[in-house]
C-alpha cells in the first residue's frame, strides 16, 4: 500500500482546522458541568434558574445552528483563512464577555454572540483542509478532524468539571483564550487562500433560518406558544426558499441522496438525545445527587474511554460490513444505557446506579458515531464532502437546542427524582428512534469481491 505523506504546511493547516474546531466543539458541552454554579450566583430558584440553564446552552447553539451553514458560504466568497481569522477573535472576544458576564441576561447575550464566531469556525476549517489536501491523504486529514472534534464534545464535562471546582464556573470561559492564541499562532503561517468566484452569502436564507430558529426556542423554552409556531413557519420558508435559491447555504440536492437524508433524520433523533441525555444527567449528578462539579464530570469519563478504544474499531469493520446494523444497534443500545438508569434515587450511587448505564451508553455511541459520519459522508460525491460534513453538524447542533428547548416541559420545571426518570426515557425513546431509522432508511452498498485466480 503506498504511504500517504503530507508536507509541513499541510499538518500546519490540519493542526489550525483541529484546534479552531476544537475550541468550538468544546464549548458546546464543557458548560453543561457549570449550569448549577452559574444559575446559583446569576440565576433563581426553581424554574428560573432552569430557565437560565438552557439559555446558557442554547443562546450558544441557536446562533451557531442557525448561522453555521451560510459561514460556509462566507468563507468560499470571502476566504476560508481570512473568515477563520474573524471567526478566532470573535470566539475570544466573546469569551472573555462571557466570563466576565455579571447578570445571566449579560451572560446569554454574549453566549449568543459565542455562537456566531463559533459557527464561522467549523465551515472554515474543513473547507480548509479540503482545499489544502487531495485524494487519500484528504480522508484521513478529514478522519482526523473529526475524531478530534468528536473527543471535543466527550471530555466536555470533565474539563469543565475541574475548572468550576478548581477556579470558578467563569473558568470554563476563560480557558478558551489560550487555545484561541496558539491557534492564531499557528494560523499566521497558513497561506491566504483565494475567495471563490462566482459564490455569495445565502442572507435571506441565513435570516429565515436565524429568526425562524430564534423564534421556535424562545417559544419553547418560555412555553410561549404562538411564538414557537411562528418560527416553525419561518423554517418552513426556509426549506422552500432553499429549494429555490440561486446560491443556497443548504443545498437540497443533497437530500435526494438516500443515505445522506435518512443519515442525517438519525442525526437529529441520535444528537438531540445525547445534547438532552447529557444536559438533564449532568444537573441531576450536582442538584439532586450532590455531586461536585469535578465528580459530575469523572462520572462520565467512561465514555470518553469506550469511545477512544472502540470507534475505530467500528469504523473499520462499519467499513467492511457496512454501516446500517452498527447505526441500527448501536443507538438502542445507547437507549438501554439511559434505561439503566432508571434505579437512580437521589443518592445516585455510582457503582451500582451510574456506573452501569454509562457503560453500556458508552458502547452504544462508540458502536454508532464511526458508522453514522462515514455512511453519511460516504453518500455523496468527495466535491460535496465539505458542505456534507456542514450541513450534518448543523442538524446535530439544531437537534441538540431544540430538544433542550422543550427541558421545561418534560422536566415540569423542576428537576427531581421523577422528572429525571421522564427525561432518561426521552432520551432512550430518541435513541432508540435514531437506531430504527437507520435500519428502515440506511443502505449498505455491495462489497467488492477479488476475484479469483
Amino acid at each position: 500500500m503506498k504511504r500517504v505523506t503530507t508536507t509541513p504546511t499541510q499538518r500546519r493547516v490540519l493542526l489550525v482546522a483541529i484546534l479552531a474546531s476544537f475550541v468550538s466543539f468544546l464549548d458546546g458541552t464543557v458548560v453543561n458541568v457549570a449550569l448549577p454554579a452559574i444559575a446559583d450566583e446569576l440565576g433563581g430558584p426553581g424554574e428560573a434558574g432552569l430557565t437560565l440553564q438552557q439559555w446558557v446552552v442554547d443562546g450558544y447553539l441557536v446562533t451557531l445552528g442557525a448561522l453555521i451553514l451560510a459561514a460556509g458560504s462566507l468563507s468560499d466568497v470571502h476566504g476560508r483563512r481570512q473568515v477563520l481569522l474573524v471567526g478566532l477573535l470573535g470566539f475570544a472576544v466573546a469569551s472573555v464577555l462571557c466570563a466576565v458576564a455579571p447578570t445571566g441576561a449579560v451572560l446569554v447575550g454574549a453566549r449568543l454572540l459565542q455562537g456566531v464566531a463559533g459557527a464561522m469556525l467549523v465551515p472554515s476549517s474543513l473547507a480548509l483542509i479540503i482545499s489544502t489536501f487531495e485524494g487519500q491523504a484528504q480522508g484521513r486529514a478529514i478522519g482526523a478532524w473529526t475524531a478530534w472534534t468528536g473527543t471535543a464534545m466527550i471530555v466536555g464535562p470533565f474539563v469543565g468539571g475541574g475548572l468550576v471546582d478548581l477556579v470558578s464556573w467563569r473558568g470554563v470561559f476563560w480557558i478558551n483564550v489560550p487555545v484561541v492564541a496558539v491557534t492564531l499562532y499557528l494560523l499566521r503561517a497558513v497561506p491566504p487562500s483565494e475567495a471563490t468566484s462566482g459564490r455569495r452569502v445565502d442572507v435571506p436564507g441565513a435570516a429565515l433560518a436565524a429568526v425562524g430558529l430564534g423564534a421556535t426556542v424562545y417559544g419553547l423554552i418560555e412555553e410561549t406558544w404562538p411564538l414557537a409556531g411562528v418560527g416553525l413557519v419561518l423554517l418552513v420558508a426556509f426549506v422552500l426558499y432553499e429549494r429555490r435559491a440561486p446560491d443556497p447555504m443548504l443545498p437540497m440536492r443533497l437530500f435526494a441522496v438516500r443515505n445522506f437524508a435518512w443519515g442525517n433524520i438519525a442525526t437529529a433523533a441520535v444528537y438531540g438525545a445525547l445534547a438532552f441525555g447529557g444536559f438533564v444527567l449532568t444537573l441531576f449528578l450536582q442538584q439532586v445527587a450532590g455531586y461536585s462539579a469535578t465528580a459530575a464530570g469523572v462520572a462520565q469519563l467512561p465514555i470518553t474511554f469506550a469511545m477512544l478504544a472502540l470507534s475505530t474499531r467500528f469504523g473499520a469493520l462499519a467499513g467492511r460490513f457496512g454501516a446500517r446494523w452498527f447505526m441500527t444497534i448501536g443507538p438502542i443500545v445507547a437507549g438501554g444505557g439511559f434505561l439503566l438508569m432508571l434505579t437512580m434515587d437521589a443518592d445516585a450511587s455510582y457503582l451500582t446506579q451510574v456506573l452501569p448505564g454509562i457503560l453500556v451508553f458508552g458502547l452504544g455511541l462508540a458502536i454508532t458515531v464511526a458508522p453514522l459520519t462515514a455512511a453519511i459522508l460516504g453518500a455523496v460525491p468527495p466535491t460535496d464532502a465539505g458542505i456534507a460534513s456542514a450541513v450534518n453538524n448543523a442538524v446535530s447542533r439544531v437537534a441538540g437546542l431544540v430538544v433542550i428547548a422543550f427541558a421545561g416541559v418534560i422536566l415540569g420545571g423542576v428537576l427531581d427524582v421523577d422528572s429525571f426518570h421522564r427525561a432518561l426515557v426521552v432520551t432512550a425513546a430518541l435513541l432508540v428512534a435514531g437506531g430504527l431509522v437507520s435500519m428502515v432508511g440506511i443502505r449498505d452498498r455491495p462489497r467488492e469481491t477479488t476475484p479469483a485466480g
